[in-house]
Order: structure tokens, then sequence, then C-alpha cells
């Protein structure tokens, strides 16, 4: 199979994927029409893109303001114990208004498609996504939570409060239907031993194999499957078993 052909049936995957997820739907009329571009991963594996250069040129700028990165840094410091979560294609979770789902619309060999979901790549996604978390989580921002766009950090200084932490926080994500990527959560990770966490421009990344050799002589944080240790798992059904009282 050549190169070409590869790229026809990852489209074709992908594309199907996201018809049953009911992010996309096909469309006859677009207003506007942009290509669709695959880029490759580190892994190797492909990642099918929307070129929305156009349709962002176009569009106003959303001035809501992102969460300072060195005020999310300090945040953290001092702190005996975090908890990091991570939404599931946190900007999918957002619904178009209809009247713009025909502005989004791709290109491909099959059909023509429009997304029924807010896409990665559009202009304001990030800040659309900034300001939902901000107001849902309005209660907790700054006291034991700290969001940057899908990434989001429970933070506190006493051990025996964080259990009551992240119930509070898993009543909006549930009242809202938000969704996390279970991969990309840790619970109850101790700051100076967790050194693969980085606050970026991007949000809150790990490498999670780095830090586990890092570590190699230290009680395990961590493995390079994505489980939690048993001590985080027991806090996250201690968690989950509170919440069904």
């Amino acid at each position: 199979m050549n190169l070409n052909e590869k790229r026809r049936l990852v489209i074709k995957e992908e594309t199907y994927k996201l018809l049953k997820a009911g992010h996309i739907r096909e469309i006859q009329y677009p207003e506007w029409l942009t290509n669709m571009v695959l880029v490759k991963k580190a892994n190797g594996k492909w990642r099918m893109c929307i070129d929305f250069t156009n349709l962002n040129k176009d569009c106003p700028k959303d001035s809501y303001l992102l969460p300072s990165i060195d005020s999310l840094v300090d945040s953290v410091s001092g702190c005996r114990l975090l908890s990091f979560l991570n939404a599931f294609s946190g900007y999918n979770q957002i619904r178009m208004h209809l009247c713009d789902e025909c502005k989004n619309a791709f290109m491909t060999e099959l059909s023509n498609y429009c997304y029924q979901v807010m896409p990665f790549m559009l202009k304001n996604a990030g800040d659309t996504y900034q300001r939902l978390m901000d107001r849902i989580l309005t209660p907790m921002i700054g006291r034991n939570v700290q969001a940057y766009v899908d990434d989001m950090v429970v933070t506190l200084t006493e051990k025996d409060q964080h259990v009551a932490d992240l119930e509070e926080l898993f009543t909006p994500i549930a009242k809202y239907n938000l969704k996390l990527n279970l991969e990309k959560c840790v619970f109850g990770v101790e700051p100076g031993k967790f050194l693969g966490f980085l606050l970026t421009e991007r949000g809150i990344e790990s490498k999670l194999g780095q830090v586990c050799n890092n570590h190699a002589d230290e009680e395990p944080c961590h493995d390079k499957g994505g489980t939690t240790t048993d001590w985080a798992h027991g806090l996250l059904v201690q968690v989950l078993i509170s919440r069904r009282r």
C-alpha cells in the first residue's frame, strides 16, 4: 500500500469515526468550504486536520483572556497534593450554533461535511472553552482548582481535604455532562515527585515515561501504561463512593 492509499484509508476511517460520534454531518450547500490535511504525529500515526486559515482571517478575535501561565505555576507551589484532569476531545464537547455549522465545512473524496461541534483550529476555540470552564467552575477557580482551557488541576495544601475537593469538582462536571480523558487524568500526585507535569501555553502536559525513569529508585508514582498507583486509585474510588451516597 503506497502513501496515498494509506492517507485515503486514514481519511475514510477518521471521517467514519466523526460521523458515528455525531461530530460532523454531510452538507450540500456550505457557505465556506476548506481543505482537509493530514498531519503526522510523533507516534507515526496520522491526524486529520482542517485548514481554517481563510475562515479565521474573516472572524473577529475573541478578547477573552486565558489564565497567566506564571499564575498557574505559582498556584501549585506549596501544595501537598495535586490531581490533574483532562477533558476528552475538549473542544468537541461544545455544540456549534446551527446557523454556523455551514461555515466550518470541509471537503473529502467521499463528500463534503461540516462540524456540528466546535472543531480544533478555529480562531476562538480556546477562548470559548476557557470561558465555559471559568463559568461552570466559578466557585472553585483560584480556591482549590485551576483550569487552563481543557486541563484542570485540583490543588490543596491539606491532604485530608483532597477527596472532598475532587467530589466538589466532579459535581459540575457531571451536571454539565463533560467527559474526561482517563488516560490523561492522574490523582493524588505529590508535586515534588511528579516532575513530568509541565505547565505550558498549551495547557498541562505530562511525560509519564520520563517521570518514572527519573524516579526509578523512589516509590512508583505511575507506570507507562497510564494507570494510577494503588493509593491514587483508592482515592478515586473514595470520591465515586461518596458521590453515590
